[in-house]
């Protein structure tokens, strides 16, 4: 494994590739393992902006978008299309989010799947099964949650609530967070229930994690079911794990006001 790589594993990254992944981007693309790594490396998530996206895209893999694009990873729309003595026949596109061109040489994919339904998976795998097979793409990465993150997202969010002394849905309001009816009653339900009634802070910690980051989004053990089941196959792939250790605590009061301006553009 290139030293780029080994040192994102050393940071609680977890790398996997697949179907010959590592010798071709090692061989034809080391530009790219380099990189990714060191855009991986730098990224951080402070857990406000967890909190603060409602289980949508955190503003930190926006970051990590924006850092991509800055090194030409760009957005692209393949078009095949396939003709019969000379008539069109088929026409098929497939976007992808980050694609790095070397002329020459060849093109790689990459998808960032932060926290979608679980389904999108399925939809990556396939476009770059697609895509490899008509020969658009070499290699297909896909960066997503990490078993560490995952398993330790209701630990952080509880975290996150004691230290901040959340104890009422008007607490959560400074950090843009305004629950639907469904999620109010869902909470006060755990709160007020006779038997073994929790407190406002396990109640809320319990269905955010499970309403926002549930067994059924995308996390790493969902990818790599996908993958071992052969989903995908035989495209060449390079998956990435996030890890737990890259959210943030206790950030600094100007780091903490752009995460909270409604009015920040990304």
């Amino acid at each position: 494994m290139s030293g780029s790589m080994k040192a994102l594993e050393d940071q609680g990254y977890q790398i996997e590739f697949h179907s010959h992944a590592k010798a071709i981007l090692e061989a034809d693309f080391p530009e790219v393992l380099e990189e990714v790594a060191s855009v991986l490396a730098k990224l951080t998530i402070p857990i406000e902006e967890i909190i603060g996206s409602g289980g949508g895209e955190a503003k930190g893999t926006q970051r990590l978008r924006r850092a991509l694009s800055e090194r030409s990873w760009v957005k692209t729309c393949f078009e095949i299309k396939k003709t019969i003595n000379g008539k069109e026949r088929e026409s098929i596109s497939h976007e992808v989010d980050h694609v790095r061109s070397y002329d020459g040489v060849g093109n790689v994919a990459l998808e960032i799947e932060w926290n979608n339904k679980d389904p999108f998976f399925d939809r990556d795998l396939e476009n770059f099964k697609r895509l490899h097979a008509e020969g658009a793409i070499s290699v297909g990465i896909i960066v997503t949650r990490g078993t560490s993150l995952q398993d330790q997202m209701k630990q952080m969010v509880g975290r996150f609530v004691t230290e901040r002394q959340i104890q009422g849905f008007a607490d959560l309001e400074v950090y843009r967070v305004v629950p639907t009816v469904r999620q109010r009653d869902a909470v006060l339900r755990r709160t007020s229930r006779e038997r073994d009634p929790l407190t406002f802070q396990e109640a809320w910690t319990d269905h955010f994690v499970s309403d926002k980051y549930g067994a059924a989004t995308t996390h790493w053990r969902k990818l790599e079911d996908r993958v071992s089941r052969g989903v995908g196959n035989p495209c060449p792939l390079l998956l990435v794990g996030l890890p737990a250790s890259i959210v943030t605590f206790n950030e600094g009061p100007k780091v903490l006001s752009e995460i909270m301006d409604p009015e920040e553009k990304e």
